[in-house]
């Protein structure tokens, strides 16, 4: 079993020392799911905050450009291209995001990041609808670049 890299010998929390890595084209794409209501659905175009698809296309985007800014032990990276998809799916919004960098360390935490946060505005512009909303399925799609390798998630 491999050893977890964010802890040291004494078991103490530790930034991973990156710098000896060559710097290398990595992708990461992820995916949440936000199960709204059929009426919540229905009023989805009618909300007083705007296109709550389209703010939360621009959240995600923006969130995974401050990922390290969240996740104490996330190195910063250079982004050269984030995309995050919000779409319409039977019982909510469908959330896909890709992240992609060229740098020593992956993008997956951007990726899910913007998944995240992408499904936590839908949330939020909806809330006065539905507070038991729920958010689910927050995972990691895919991978590549790096190395441990390509993942692809089956099923």
């Amino acid at each position: 079993m491999s050893k977890l890299s964010h802890f040291n010998e004494a078991g103490e929390a530790k930034m991973v020392d990156v710098s000896a890595k060559a710097a290398t084209r990595r992708e990461a794409e992820a995916s949440a799911f936000v199960a709204l209501s059929a009426e919540v659905l229905a009023a989805l175009p009618h909300n007083s905050k705007g296109n709550p698809l389209e703010v939360a296309r621009f959240a995600g985007i923006q969130a995974a450009k401050r990922t390290s800014d969240l996740i104490p032990l996330c190195h910063p990276l250079p982004l050269t291209f984030i995309d995050v998809e919000a779409t319409v799916a039977e019982g909510g919004i469908s959330i896909r995001s890709k992240a992609v960098t060229t740098g020593p360390t992956g993008v997956e935490m951007e990726a899910l990041t913007a998944a995240s946060i992408a499904a936590l505005t839908i949330y939020d512009m909806c809330k006065a609808l539905d507070k038991g909303i729920v958010i689910r399925e927050l995972r990691l799609e895919k991978k590549t670049g790096g190395k441990s390798g390509d993942y692809q998630r089956i099923g």
